[in-house]
């Protein structure tokens, strides 16, 4: 056996353990690192109104914490308004659900000539078997439901913090990232901060101008049908489906279809059949165009961004992919090199040249022969 191969299986099983290891580490702190990310762009988005506050003179620090305050109290008095607003529509629900039974069971048996009631209904829903499935499972989840919770309170209050101080110490956290680059270096990783600052601000400001677009139409068409409290679900569906990603729309759609049932039944469908025909054109024509105008990057990359970001972090990966990829196609275009497009016809989506001449002329060239001048001579010699 040669020296040196029981040195090369130590250190080969050495580097193994090391591998799992880390593997077994990165998988426990993944959580806490989509947290610090998720942080890092919420920073970002603030960065400028907490920079203006901050060049008038105002701490950053106190600045950071009126913008926090801010967001806090509008997210807050939103939800509270919701919930006011939901308690009330559920209450009038209850009240008229024996009504809308009476309607339904109505149109069945003239549409189908049957002779159902309502107590006959009543009575097959509370015997059936998968009600009370329903209702065991529902008295076991409680608890997961209660975890999950608590969970996601954690995880805001987590995210919130480091966003704080990533707000707050700014300009220490870029002093501390330079210290250990050299000049040159140090140029780039500012120039990549600003820019990073610029595109996520531009990233929330196409998806403001698109919950406003949403909330619009969505009024009009509460408006249209009469249902109660069109401002406040137009408010509900812009923000909810603009920046809750994957999901979002089916959770803004949800709750005025609710609210428009207790109105009347079919008003739901309604609201269905237009939250969808709006998501197909929001998906495909307006969302593409808008950011690529606001983020600068094609339709088509945002669109695979946000699919690539969705396959490797899930919902915080649609939410982030849009801005972090605008950042790094800005970043790189810096130090990409370009050269001066040759003036050919099919640069600028025109016909080839013709074939015959080309290749005559690759003859002549590599003949040597004269041109056509040189021709026309010998023939008239």
């Amino acid at each position: 056996m040669p020296g040196w191969l029981p040195r090369a299986m130590v250190l080969a099983l050495a580097l193994y353990a090391c591998f799992q290891l880390g593997s077994w580490a990165f998988d426990q702190v993944i959580g806490l690192l989509t947290n610090v990310l998720i942080a890092f762009f919420l920073a970002l988005a603030i960065e400028p109104a907490v920079g203006r506050m901050a060049a008038r003179g105002m701490r950053r620090g106190l600045a950071t914490f009126i913008v926090f305050i801010g967001l806090m109290v509008f997210s807050a008095g939103f939800v509270v308004l919701l919930g006011s607003m939901l308690a009330g529509q559920i209450v009038d629900m209850v009240d008229d659900f024996p009504k809308y039974i009476d309607s339904v069971i109505n149109w069945v048996n003239q549409t189908f000539h049957t002779e159902l009631s309502r107590v006959q209904v009543q009575d097959s829903l509370l015997h059936s078997d998968w009600l009370q499935k329903y209702v065991q499972n529902s008295a076991t989840g409680v608890l997961d439901v209660s975890t999950t919770v608590l969970g996601g309170l954690f995880r805001l209050l987590t995210i919130f913090l480091f966003s704080f101080y990533f707000a707050a110490d700014g300009p220490r956290l870029r002093r501390a990232l330079c210290s250990v680059l050299p000049p040159a270096r140090q140029t780039e990783v500012l120039r990549a901060w600003e820019i990073a600052v610029d595109k996520t601000g531009g990233y929330i400001y196409s998806r403001g101008l698109m919950a406003l677009i949403s909330g619009v139409a969505h009024y009009i068409l509460l408006v249209v049908l009469g249902v109660p409290y069109a401002p406040a679900l137009a408010v509900w569906v812009g923000l909810v489906s603009q920046f809750i990603p994957t999901i979002g729309t089916y959770l803004a759609g949800a709750l005025p279809m609710l609210i428009a049932f207790t109105v009347n039944p079919w008003y739901a469908l309604w609201v269905l059949g237009f939250v969808v025909v709006y998501q197909q054109f929001e998906n495909y024509v307006l969302q593409p165009k808008l950011t690529a105008k606001t983020v600068d990057i094609h339709p088509a990359v945002a669109f695979g961004s946000v699919v690539g970001g969705t396959a490797l972090l899930g919902a915080v990966g649609a939410l982030i992919a849009i801005p972090a990829v605008a950042t790094l196609q800005a970043f790189l275009g810096a130090y990409v090199k370009r050269y001066d497009v040759t003036d050919d016809p099919r640069v600028h989506g025109g016909p080839p040249p013709r074939r015959g001449e080309s290749a005559l002329s690759r003859i002549r060239r590599a003949l040597g022969g004269p041109g056509r001048s040189g021709d026309g001579a010998d023939g008239q010699t």
